[in-house]
C-alpha cells in the first residue's frame, strides 16, 4: 500500500481510538494512512450482521464509518479505506508488509490497569515483520500530552507538551531498530526520551540479624553492597555506551537513563505510568511455536495502559 501507516479497525471502540492514534502519527510523520477492515464469509451469517444485510455490505459500513471519523478530525490528512476478505491475521499482516508501522486496538483496561490483548492482536505482535502499536480503547489525544491548565480549549491541546517516549533496552544483544524507533518517536513529539534498562544479579544480601546491632552512628541510607553496586556501575556504563552515538544523532532529544537492579517487566510497567508511548522488542520468529513476544513484552502488554510500540528485530 501507498501509505507508511497501517491501522486495523473492526467497528469497536478500540479499533477507533487506534485509528485516531494513527491518524495523528502521520500527521507528525507527513504521510497518509490507510485504514484496513478485514473480513471473511462465514458459512452461515454472523450474528453481528443484521438481517437486512450481507457481510460485505456490513463489512462497508464499519469501514466508511471509521474513515467518516478519522477525516472529520483530521480534515487535511490523506486517508484512504480498504476491504480486505482473508483471515483476520493473515489480512493484517499482508496489509502491513510494505508499512513502516501497523496499528490495533486492544480491548480496553483490565482489572489490573493494562491491556486486555485479544488473540488477534497477539498474534500480529507475534508474527508481523514490521512495528506495531497497540492503542487502548478511550485513549484520546490529549492522554499524549501533559495535563492542560484550566482554561485550554481542546484546540490548544496539540501545544501542550507530549508526554516523554520510554525505551525499555536491553544490552547484551542492542537493536538499532528498536533504539532508533524511540529516539525518532521523541524527536516527532518534540519530547524527552526515558532509557530504562533493568538487570538481575546474583547478588543477594546477607539475612538480617535477629538480635539488632547497637551502633553509635547516625542513622541513614543503607550503603549499596560492593558487589551489587560494581554491576550497577558496569551496566551504567554499558548503557551509556549503547546510547551514545544515538545521543550524537539525535542531538535535540533530552535522555534520561534509569539503570536498576530487578525484573525488567515490573520496572517498565512502573515507568511507562505517565508515559505517552512505551517502546519495547520482539526478538525474531519462533517457527515452532509461530507467536512469541517474549515474556517482558507480554507482561507490558498486559499492564501498560499507553501505547505500546513492539519493534521486531534478530
Amino acid at each position: 500500500m501507498p501509505h507508511d501507516i497501517v491501522v486495523g479497525i473492526d467497528g469497536s471502540t478500540e479499533g477507533l481510538a487506534a485509528a485516531h492514534w494513527a491518524a495523528q502519527e502521520a500527521q507528525r510523520r507527513g504521510t497518509g494512512l490507510g485504514v484496513i477492515h478485514v473480513w471473511h464469509r462465514h458459512a452461515r451469517p454472523a450474528p453481528y450482521v443484521p438481517m437486512d444485510s450481507t457481510e460485505r455490505e456490513w463489512a462497508e459500513q464499519l469501514l466508511g464509518e471509521a474513515v467518516r471519523s478519522v477525516r472529520a478530525a483530521h480534515p487535511g490528512l490523506r486517508i484512504t479505506g480498504r476491504l480486505v476478505c482473508d483471515a483476520t491475521v493473515a489480512g493484517l499482516l499482508e496489509a502491513a508488509a510494505d508499512t513502516d508501522l501497523l496499528v490495533l486496538g486492544s480491548r480496553g483496561l483490565g482489572p489490573v490497569g493494562g491491556f486486555l490483548t485479544g488473540s488477534v492482536s497477539q498474534r500480529v505482535v507475534g508474527r508481523s515483520a514490521r512495528p506495531v502499536v497497540l492503542v487502548r480503547a478511550g485513549r484520546s489525544a490529549a492522554d499524549e500530552h501533559l495535563p492542560a491548565t484550566d482554561g485550554v480549549a481542546p484546540e490548544e491541546i496539540p501545544q501542550t507538551p507530549y508526554r516523554q517516549v520510554v525505551l525499555g533496552l536491553q544490552t547484551d544483544r542492542p537493536c538499532d531498530e528498536l533504539i532508533e524507533f524511540a529516539f525518532d518517536a521523541a524527536r516527532r513529539r518534540g519530547t524527552g526520551l526515558s532509557v530504562v534498562h533493568a538487570f538481575r544479579t546474583a547478588f543477594r544480601p546477607a539475612p538480617v540479624p535477629s538480635v539488632p546491632l547497637v551502633s553509635a552512628a547516625p542513622e541513614g541510607p543503607a550503603p549499596v553492597p560492593w558487589p551489587q553496586a560494581q554491576a550497577l556501575a558496569d551496566q551504567e556504563r554499558t548503557v551509556a555506551a549503547v546510547l551514545r552515538p544515538w545521543r550524537e544523532k539525535y542531538p535535540a532529544v533530552p535522555v534520561t537513563e534509569t539503570v536498576t537492579e530487578g525484573r525488567a517487566a515490573v520496572v517498565l510497567v512502573r515507568a511507562a505510568q505517565d508515559a505517552g508511548l512505551l517502546v519495547v522488542g520482539r526478538r525474531g520468529l519462533d517457527h515452532q511455536v509461530g507467536v512469541f513476544t517474549g515474556p517482558v513484552t507480554h507482561a507490558v502488554l498486559h499492564h501498560v495502559g499507553c501505547p505500546v510500540a513492539v519493534v521486531p528485530h534478530d
